[in-house]
């Protein structure tokens, strides 16, 4: 009797190779999202400021899935190439490495804009996740507030920039091993918030 022509076929055979196919299908996923993102974003499916999120996050998670990768793939597109991919509109923004709704300034603007995002977002999702010691929070707070401090486009009397400020005055005061109360999170979260979206006015206005 024929053998089941229905039996399932294995793509690894270990523990590495499995690692492997679980490495290309995590950058295969991201580079279709930034596809669908592009498009919806195209079709006014999204607004700007949750394309610009979005995409920012995106754009980290690419760079992280691709470095998984990297010592077989010279480069992205020798990627789509072997494995028949096209998704042009994601390419093109990967390329770019920012989203469309960020200007391409010259000098470092364009790139402090795109890490300014994605450090509020990556804050808020810490804190979304439960984590709220100072030595885990701290850190990523004052390297934002850092960044926009390099940004010339933000005034200093901005209030996003002051609310950042507030808080790192707050950590100031506790020890590496002290957590934010349930109140002072949920506080946070929504002056981090506030002043994101601050933030993205502000580039829309500029």
């Amino acid at each position: 009797m024929a053998e089941n022509v229905y039996e399932e076929v294995r793509l690894y055979r270990n523990a590495r190779e499995r690692e492997k196919y679980d490495n290309l299908a995590d950058l295969y996923a991201v580079i279709n999202s930034i596809q669908c993102l592009e498009k919806a974003y195209i079709k006014d499916c999204v607004t700007p400021k949750e394309y610009t999120a979005a995409c920012s996050k995106l754009l980290c998670q690419y760079k992280a899935a691709f470095k998984q990768v990297q010592d077989e793939f010279p480069n992205i597109e020798a990627f789509m190439k072997k494995y028949r991919f096209d998704c042009p509109a994601a390419i093109l923004r990967i390329n770019e490495d920012r989203p469309i709704t960020i200007k391409d300034d010259k000098g470092n603007t364009s790139k402090c804009i795109a890490d300014i995002v994605s450090m509020f977002i990556t804050f808020m999702d810490k804190l979304r996740l439960g984590i709220k010691s100072t030595d885990e929070l701290q850190p990523d707070l004052r390297e934002l507030y850092d960044t926009m401090n390099r940004l010339s486009l933000i005034p200093s009397d901005f209030e996003g920039k002051k609310k950042v400020s507030e808080w790192l005055s707050t950590f100031d005061t506790m020890s590496a091993s002290d957590e934010l109360s349930e109140s002072q999170v949920r506080q946070v979260i929504f002056d981090m918030d506030s002043s994101y979206n601050a933030f993205n006015k502000l580039l829309h206005e500029a």
